[in-house]
């Protein structure tokens, strides 16, 4: 039996995943649970798919799952295939869950309502699309093509605290805009210190994103213990989706 419930997180470009929920990646991995990534966009075959693998090994998680539809800025990154906001709602929620009625995850992890502190709108329609497929998923005469009904624990939105809001706009600096939910939303705050350098190397595998100076760009100019101190920590806010959810879709502090 794995410490750690099984944990699928779904992201909408390649490096989310390091950046927002690779210390609870790790440390599900590390005990022995199973761990993969949904990742909206951007093709196989490209540059940032294979940063994405690279990623993804680091942090112990199975091979990349693209959708494969055209970052919002970037079209090159799926070319032919429409961006991900574009894409048809129904088509996107039914190919989400199949991913989630293949892997039965106990838990699933994505973007929060704002998509996060940058508030991409990939990110943002990336947490409609999952909160859509969520319940879907558990609904048999929805998808019946998809595979067998599965319903998921508990959906966790990776966040930040607006009283932590500062301490990232210095990272980011004054170019954009950072969103952060009201402390008391936060329901699971969850310590990844001895995790970090394993997020870490995740980050800066996305190296085209390090390279063009990105968040991961960013990070990689930080003094050690300014990354500590930024990245030890990961929030989330909670929702339940089973009837009745045990402490084996928790995700502990």
């Amino acid at each position: 039996m794995s410490a750690e419930p099984s944990l699928l997180a779904v992201f909408a470009h390649p490096d989310d995943e390091s950046l927002a929920a690779g210390g609870v990646l790790a440390r599900h991995a590390a005990t022995g649970a199973r761990t993969a990534v949904v990742t909206a966009t951007w093709a196989e075959g490209t540059h940032r798919a294979a940063e994405l693998a690279e990623a993804l090994r680091i942090l112990g998680a199975d091979g990349p799952r693209l959708l494969g539809y055209a970052d919002a800025r970037v079209p090159e990154s799926a070319p032919g295939a429409p961006r991900w906001c574009d894409a048809p709602l129904d088509e996107t929620v039914r190919r989400l869950v199949a991913h989630i009625r293949e892997f039965r995850p106990q838990i699933l992890v994505t973007h929060d309502a704002y998509g996060g502190p940058s508030g991409h709108p990939d990110h943002v329609h990336t947490h409609r699309i999952t909160v859509l497929a969520a319940q879907a998923a558990g609904l048999g005469q929805l998808y019946p093509a998809a595979g067998e009904p599965w319903q998921p624990g508990a959906l966790y939105l990776a966040t930040f605290p607006a009283s932590a809001v500062a301490a990232l706009g210095d990272v980011a600096g004054a170019r954009k805009a950072v969103y952060g939910v009201p402390d008391e939303q936060v329901t699971a705050t969850v310590d990844v210190g001895a995790w970090l350098e394993r997020k870490l190397a995740a980050v800066l595998a996305h190296r085209s994103e390090v390279e063009r100076g990105a968040l991961p760009g960013l990070v990689a100019a930080l003094p050690q213990s300014e990354r500590e101190r930024l990245f030890s920590v990961e929030w989330y806010i909670r929702h339940d989706l089973a009837p009745v959810v045990g402490p084996q879709t928790a995700l502990t502090p």
